[in-house]
C-alpha cells in the first residue's frame, strides 16, 4: 500500500476520507447526535441492525490504516479479575495502544471500577504479512440502556472519542404469538418479563386448565407498556394492560378505591375464588373417582386429582385463606392445609418442602408460593395430589361450584367499557388519537431480540 504522504493534496486521499466521513455522519445521524431543525418531516428511526451496520463502518471501513488489512470486529467480555487493559490487549492489541484507548475512554467513563461480563466490541487490523502487534482501529461499547461510547482512529492515527444517546420514549405494545412450550416460554419469547408472566399465569390459572385447554399452535394477544429506544430497542417493560388466549380476554383497570385487578369483557372480576391449577404447567395425571391404586394394588377411592410435574415445581395457595395444617401425614407425606371462607379448604399433599414462613396460623393470598412438588408419602414419583372441601367433605375438584368475582357497576363500569374500547381498537390495529402504539405481529423467534 502507498505511504501516507502529507505533501500531497489532502484530496488525493479523499476515497477513504469520504467513505468515513459518511459512516460517521450516517451514524451520527442515526443516533441523533445533533439535531439540525430543516424543516423536513424527520425520517422513521433506524432499525437496531441499521445502527450496528453503520457503527461498524464508522470504526472499520472508515478508518483503515496503511500498511494492516481491513478491520474485523471482534467481541470482547471482560474477565473475572481482569482489567479493562487486560481485555483490550486479549483482543491483539499491543499494552501501549489498549493504554491509550483505556485513556480516552476514561474520559466519559469510570474504566477502573468495572464488573466481569462488561462487553464491548473492538475493531482489529492485522499488519500485512501478520508480523507485528495488531491494530485497535476502533471500539465501541453500551453504557446505559440508551447511552454508548465509541472510539474510531482517525487517517492520521489519533483516537476520537464519541458519546453517543438514543432517545427514549414510552409507549403500548400490541404483541401476538402462538403457544410453543409452556405460556411462560412463549410469552417470554414475546418480551413480557417474569412478573408480567406471572400475572398472565394466575389470569388464565382461573379460568383455563393448563394441560387439557392449552394446544401448540393456540394464538394469544398481549398489550403492554413499555420504554423503547429510537433505534427500536426495548430497555423496560411495564403493565400488562391486556391479555387473551382461546376467546378469553382480560383488561387491567384501576377502581375507584385505587386497587387494580382485571375483568373480562363484561366488567366481571376475573379473580375466581379459587385456582383451577394450583402449579403452572402442570399434566393432569389422575382424576376424582374410583381408581386402582399404583401402589396398594386394589381399587379405592381417589379423592383428589393429580398433577404430574418436576420435583421442586413452586405450588401457589388457590386462594386466600389461613394455613391450618402444614404436617406429615401417613400416606400423603408431607401435607399442606389451607382453610377459605365459605366452608371452602384446599389440600396439597406428596410435598417435597414448604414455602418460606409457612406454618400453621399463617395467613397466604391467592397465587402465593406455598410448596413444592415432591414425592413424600405413598408416592410412585413427583406430582401434587390436590383436593377441595366443602364443609368438611371432599369435593371433586374439577367440577366444584366455587363463588366467582365482582362485577363493574355505576360510573366503574362506565370507564372500564372506555378503557376496553380503546385498548379493542388498538388490538385490532385501528388508529387511537394521541396514543403511541406499536404492533408486533410476528413469531417468538423474531421477537427474541426485545429481551436482549
Amino acid at each position: 500500500m502507498q505511504e501516507f504522504d502529507p505533501r500531497r493534496p489532502t484530496f488525493r486521499v479523499a476515497p477513504r476520507l469520504v467513505l468515513g466521513v459518511a459512516g460517521l455522519a450516517a451514524l451520527a445521524l442515526g443516533l441523533r447526535l445533533a439535531t439540525v431543525d430543516t424543516g423536513v418531516p424527520a425520517k422513521p428511526p433506524l432499525d437496531p441492525a441499521a445502527i450496528a451496520a453503520l457503527q461498524h463502518a464508522a470504526f472499520t471501513q472508515a478508518e483503515a490504516q496503511p500498511g494492516f488489512t481491513r478491520p474485523e470486529s471482534i467481541p470482547v467480555k471482560i474477565q473475572r479479575g481482569e482489567t479493562f487493559e487486560d481485555a483490550v490487549q486479549r483482543a491483539g492489541v499491543a499494552p501501549d495502544e489498549a493504554r491509550q484507548a483505556v485513556q480516552a475512554l476514561g474520559e466519559a467513563m469510570d474504566t477502573v471500577h468495572i464488573k466481569a461480563g462488561m462487553a464491548f466490541d473492538a475493531a482489529i487490523a492485522h499488519p500485512r504479512g501478520q508480523r507485528g502487534p495488531a491494530r485497535l482501529v476502533g471500539l465501541s461499547l453500551r453504557t446505559g440502556p440508551a447511552n454508548s461510547i465509541t472510539l474510531s482512529r482517525t487517517f492520521d492515527g489519533a483516537i476520537r472519542l464519541r458519546e453517543m444517546e438514543e432517545k427514549i420514549r414510552d409507549e403500548q405494545m400490541v404483541a401476538r404469538g402462538e403457544i410453543t412450550g409452556s405460556l411462560y416460554e412463549s410469552a417470554s419469547a414475546l418480551g413480557a418479563n417474569p412478573s408480567m408472566v406471572g400475572a398472565m399465569v394466575k389470569l388464565f390459572a382461573h379460568k383455563v386448565d393448563f394441560d387439557r385447554d392449552l394446544k401448540p399452535g393456540d394464538d394469544f394477544t398481549l398489550v403492554f407498556d413499555r420504554t423503547v429506544t429510537e433505534s427500536g430497542r426495548t430497555i423496560g417493560t411495564g403493565d400488562l394492560e391486556y391479555a387473551s388466549i382461546k376467546g378469553i380476554e382480560f383488561y387491567r383497570f384501576k377502581r375507584t378505591s385505587g386497587e387494580v385487578q382485571y375483568f373480562d369483557e363484561t366488567g366481571k372480576n376475573i379473580k375466581g375464588f379459587l385456582l383451577r391449577t394450583p402449579v403452572d404447567g402442570a399434566r393432569m395425571t389422575s382424576r376424582f373417582g374410583m381408581r386402582r391404586h399404583p401402589i396398594l394394588g386394589f381399587n379405592r377411592m381417589h379423592q383428589g386429582i393429580d398433577f404430574g410435574a418436576g420435583s421442586g415445581t413452586p405450588i401457589v395457595a388457590s386462594g386466600d385463606g389461613v394455613v391450618i395444617e402444614a404436617r406429615r401425614w401417613g400416606g400423603y407425606g408431607n401435607w399442606l392445609r389451607i382453610r377459605h371462607s365459605g366452608g371452602w379448604e384446599t389440600g396439597y399433599a406428596h410435598l417435597s418442602r414448604y414455602g418460606k414462613g409457612v406454618r400453621p396460623g399463617m395467613r397466604v393470598s391467592q397465587g402465593q408460593v406455598v410448596a413444592y412438588v415432591g414425592s413424600t408419602g405413598a408416592s410412585t414419583g413427583p406430582h401434587l395430589h390436590y383436593e377441595i372441601w366443602k364443609n368438611g367433605g371432599r369435593v371433586n375438584p374439577v367440577g366444584a361450584k366455587v363463588p366467582q368475582g365482582t362485577i363493574l357497576a355505576g360510573v366503574e363500569l362506565n370507564a372500564f367499557r372506555a378503557q376496553k374500547h380503546r385498548i379493542d381498537r388498538m388490538v385490532r390495529g385501528e388508529d387511537v388519537e394521541d396514543q403511541k402504539l406499536a404492533m408486533a405481529e410476528t413469531d417468538q423467534v423474531a421477537n427474541a431480540g426485545l429481551r436482549r
